[in-house]
């Protein structure tokens, strides 16, 4: 084991995974938790207990993790160390049923020595968080200890302040990790990089000099096994009041007065505040052909697997610009990406058959699979006559930088067991965004 990044070491940790057999676990905490360990940047000593009601041993958890991590990553060097810190215990855990939790996690102390960090993952449906929490409290076990809630948290305003409550009985703000995976992105942390760290977007990032924003992100696969989660979610609360919003906010915020979690998180709960609630003729929600017919999903289904968008920011940077959000399952291409059109120039010079196709010279982040930056505008087609032509300049990830990057969960994982809390999101902020739909 080898580390390759220059990072501050956490402390040591108990980790608990609720739902550790479930899809989420196998396709990323798993594979995630090998990658840092192998990267060297899991504490020097740590504990990961798998849970769920499924009967499964310690044996055959180590299986089903070295499973997952070959289908999704690759297994190699240092599984056999990985492995022995890993262990499972069957059970349903809720307020009134927490003794086999207690002991699986005093087990690893006593194991381990001293008092590590206990830190929770809620890998499980939404409607569990609750119950999961007060459990949690109950038992005692929300001493030393961090929460991480996947989205969504909450399915509608009412539903988001019932968890909030119960949530904030149980745990301190400092406590408490909501979790949203683009905001782990590379490409999603580098639009911070592009807009202030560089003299020459900044000036151009307004009204003045930009049309509209598109925000897409499409998927070219359907539910899958998801229908009970999906029927009951949809796109709109699945992807829009979590991963395009959150985009949303990182594109249109001020600059902050820092890095720090507080500045940052300020400005983009500040976005929010900014928008208006979303007209519903403004709107448009749709199904995949066939989507009725998959499995668990009811026949007169009205669940939306696609919807599209128009929202506004009402603050003097944003005044005026339309914001295009689009995402939805079974789409032809599978490819995220936010693209900003700028003005036209205020008169046109040149000979406007080009102009007419054209529309609007465009800069584009690719958030993934391929991830990168393009700017496309107009230059001068080669003879003797002034004729433009569409032209464009890209920047690479992986070409350019030969990054070798870690993944979103890698680093929204490392930033839980270190402390960080930049890339998580703060509950003022999803409050207004299910005000908002």
């Amino acid at each position: 084991m080898g580390s390759h990044v220059s990072q501050p070491s956490a402390q040591d940790h108990v980790i608990v995974i609720f739902g550790a057999n479930g899809d989420l676990s196998r396709r990323k905490l798993l594979p995630a938790l090998y990658h840092l360990y192998i990267e060297g940047l899991m504490p020097e000593r740590f504990r990961v207990i798998g849970t769920s009601r499924s009967e499964v041993s310690t044996e055959e958890f180590r299986e089903m993790a070295r499973s997952a991590v070959d289908e999704f990553s690759q297994v190699g060097k240092g599984w056999d160390d990985f492995a022995l810190n890993l262990s499972y215990a069957s059970t349903k855990f809720k307020a009134g049923n927490t003794e086999v939790i207690v002991d699986a996690v005093n087990a690893a102390e006593k194991d381990m020595g001293g008092e590590p960090v206990r830190l929770f993952y809620l890998s499980v449906p939404p409607a569990t968080f609750g119950d999961l929490t007060e459990g949690l409290a109950e038992a005692g076990l929300n001493t030393r200890a961090k929460v991480v809630f996947e989205k969504p948290f909450g399915s509608d305003l009412a539903s988001f302040k019932h968890l909030d409550a119960t949530v904030k009985e149980a745990l301190d703000d400092e406590q408490v990790y909501r979790i949203d995976h683009f905001l782990g992105k590379e490409p999603v942390q580098n639009i911070m990089a592009l807009r202030f760290a560089n003299g020459m977007f900044e000036p151009v990032w307004n009204r003045e000099h930009i049309d509209h924003i598109q925000i897409d992100v499409p998927e070219s696969g359907g539910i899958e096994t998801r229908a009970g989660f999906y029927e009951d979610t949809g796109a709109l609360r699945d992807m829009v009041v979590t991963h395009l919003f959150q985009l949303l906010s990182i594109v249109a915020m001020e600059p902050p007065s820092s890095f720090s979690s507080k500045a940052l998180i300020d400005e983009k709960v500040k976005i929010f505040d900014s928008m208006p609630d979303i007209v519903p003729e403004r709107v448009v929600r749709g199904q995949y052909k066939g989507y009725r017919d998959e499995d668990g999903v009811a026949k007169d289904s009205e669940t939306e697997t696609f919807v599209a968008m128009e929202a506004a920011v009402d603050n003097w940077r944003w005044e005026g610009v339309p914001f295009f959000l689009r995402t939805g399952k079974r789409m032809a291409e599978r490819r995220s990406a936010i693209t900003l059109a700028f003005r036209h120039p205020p008169k046109m010079l040149f000979p406007d058959v080009a102009w007419r196709r054209f529309h609007h010279d465009h800069l584009t982040l690719d958030l993934g699979p391929e991830e990168g930056i393009t700017l496309t505008f107009l230059a001068k087609k080669p003879g003797p006559t002034m004729q433009l032509t569409p032209a464009h300049m890209h920047f690479d990830y992986d070409r350019d930088l030969s990054s070798g990057l870690i993944g979103a969960y890698e680093r929204l994982i490392l930033d839980v067991l270190l402390g960080e809390r930049q890339l998580f999101t703060r509950a003022d902020g999803i409050e207004r965004t299910w005000e908002m739909i």
